[in-house]
């Protein structure tokens, strides 16, 4: 009896002609049509008391796919994965090798960013290991979509209307303006003012200067009589640069969700006084 051919098995049922037709009669190709196993839709599906271990379920109306898929695979012993190079079509493609797992039977991860015959070939002559971390990236987020939604829905029927769903991201993101709010409310306003001198020497260029110590001790200054004070002490009185000091200082970026980037520059800091 002939061994059946290697698998090749892609997200969307509209890529199998294509690459078919470039792979030739040595693979079988077939689809999972999107996800073919998810949370159960009727219940939380999470294990909370078990390190929040999820209850995957084949999706119902999937049955005819799944069969297509083991009918497909026969008795292959080479199966390579070709969802969408992506968190959902990693998830896709681990739940596949779960779904055809059998004995001697190697899995294979390819990635096909376009379509062409060439990078097809490419990626078939390379293929990878299934990347667990960007299927458990995917994993987790869905856990948290049904953890949020399970348990914040509800309180939002309860407390402001009915039908409404609490998502991951945004439930987060209103508990956040929200505590903001109530520190800028509580907030209590303070007078306070600077001083800043605008000096130029024979050797440009020009700087400003904010006084920041008096007789090397920090100084805030309350009000505008403060302020006329210094002013008046001040006044007519030569300004002297002391030292200068010349330093690296790492200075971080603005950051996002996931890229941070540190950068370095020269930082200097002139010291001024009056005699």
């Amino acid at each position: 009896m002939a061994v059946s051919k290697p698998l090749v098995v892609v997200e969307s049922p509209t890529k199998v002609r294509t690459i078919k037709k470039y792979l030739g009669k040595e693979f079988n190709v077939a689809a999972t049509v999107g996800h073919i196993k998810d949370l159960p839709s009727k219940e939380m599906g999470i294990d909370v008391e078990d390190g929040f271990k999820p209850k995957y379920k084949n999706i119902p109306g999937k049955q005819k796919v799944i069969k297509t898929l083991r009918e497909a695979a026969g008795d292959t012993s080479d199966v390579y994965l070709a969802p969408d190079p992506d968190r959902e079509g990693e998830a896709i493609a681990w739940h596949t090798s779960e779904l055809l797992k059998k004995k001697g039977r190697k899995f294979y991860r390819v990635l096909f960013h376009e379509l062409t015959k060439d990078f097809i070939h490419k990626a078939m002559a390379a293929p990878e290991e299934l990347d667990r971390s960007k299927y458990e990236a995917q994993q987790t987020r869905r856990i948290l979509d049904r953890l949020v939604g399970y348990q914040v829905s509800p309180l939002l029927w309860r407390k402001v209307k009915g039908g409404l769903s609490a998502g991951r991201v945004q439930s987060v993101a209103v508990r956040i303006i929200c505590e903001r709010e109530r520190a800028i409310q509580a907030f209590i306003p303070r007078e306070y003012w600077s001083v800043t001198a605008h000096l130029e020497g024979d050797v440009p260029p020009p700087f400003s200067a904010k006084l920041v110590k008096k007789d090397q001790k920090k100084i805030e200054i309350s009000n505008k009589n403060e302020v006329s004070r210094i002013l008046e002490a001040l006044d007519g009185k030569p300004f002297i640069v002391d030292k200068i000091q010349k330093k690296i200082t790492k200075k971080k970026s603005p950051s996002t969700l996931y890229h941070e980037q540190t950068t370095a520059g020269s930082h200097s800091q002139t010291q001024i006084h009056r005699p």
